[in-house]
């Protein structure tokens, strides 16, 4: 069975070390963001092989109750961008 369910896209990833990441896209199904009080992609996953899914990647679920898109641990943007900020990969578009 199939699930099709309307989410945010991930418009754009910069993290090229990530298994998902193809072209600065995101390609997995759907993405987790939240990790404690970061706004962390769970989904990160450090691989020298990368998805050959022509698929753009949503964003399924957010833990970070503090961002004014989540609601009810869903994200409500259009769409996210994540990227490095720090040491971390986060969701760019986390807003308070």
């Amino acid at each position: 069975m199939i699930i099709a369910t309307d989410m945010p896209e991930v418009s754009k990833c910069a993290v090229t070390q990530c298994a998902y990441n193809a072209n600065d896209g995101c390609h997995a199904r759907a993405i987790t963001i939240g990790n404690g009080a970061d706004p962390d992609c769970d989904t990160f996953l450090a691989n020298a092989k990368h998805t050959s899914s022509a698929r753009t990647a949503g964003v399924g679920a957010c833990k970070m109750e503090g961002c004014k898109f989540n609601d009810d641990f869903e994200c409500s943007a259009d769409s996210i961008q994540v990227g490095r900020n720090g040491s971390a990969n986060n969701c760019l578009s986390y807003t308070h």
